[in-house]
């Protein structure tokens, strides 16, 4: 997988602070030689990027780049508590898309962090995935990436 750290060097993602939970939960939690993060959102110095249905308010490209923001507040979370360089894989992604009525492209959407764990670990950011369209996210959120990932 080589160096993750330089790989986020070279794709110009710095790993922002973690997010703080906006209810009663911790961002993540390692058990064994998983670590399960929790549900995060597009959130960027502490608001979100965007709100409102995607399909509607949000133009699906737009919460693909929104998808993304989410799968680097993943692993923002992961550096806080096991750090970035102890990941093995990314076994799984979900994705949840506050859908407009009508709105059918949630995989599409959910690929914006399919692809960064690709291109952050390789081989190694091939994961299982759920993309789910659901009627309303938390602090009217597009979209929410939640993870599974395994550490060495």
């Amino acid at each position: 997988m080589g160096d993750v750290y330089a790989r986020l060097a070279e794709l110009g993602i710095t790993i922002p602070p973690v997010v703080p939970p906006v209810a009663a939960y911790v961002p993540a939690v390692r058990t064994g030689s998983h670590v399960y993060v929790s549900g995060q959102l597009p959130m960027v110095g502490g608001a979100l990027a965007a709100t409102g249905l995607v399909g509607a308010e949000v133009a699906p490209e737009r919460a693909k780049e929104l998808a993304r923001t989410c799968a680097v507040n993943v692993l923002a979370a992961v550096e806080a508590l096991a750090g970035l360089g102890s990941v093995v894989r990314v076994v799984k992604i979900v994705g949840f898309v506050a859908s407009a009525p009508g709105f059918t492209g949630q995989p599409g959407v959910v690929n914006g962090a399919s692809e960064l764990f690709g291109e952050v670990f390789g081989e190694a950011g091939q994961h299982a995935r759920s993309a789910v369209g659901v009627s309303a996210l938390p602090l009217n959120a597009p979209v929410e990436v939640e993870a599974i990932l395994e550490l060495s």
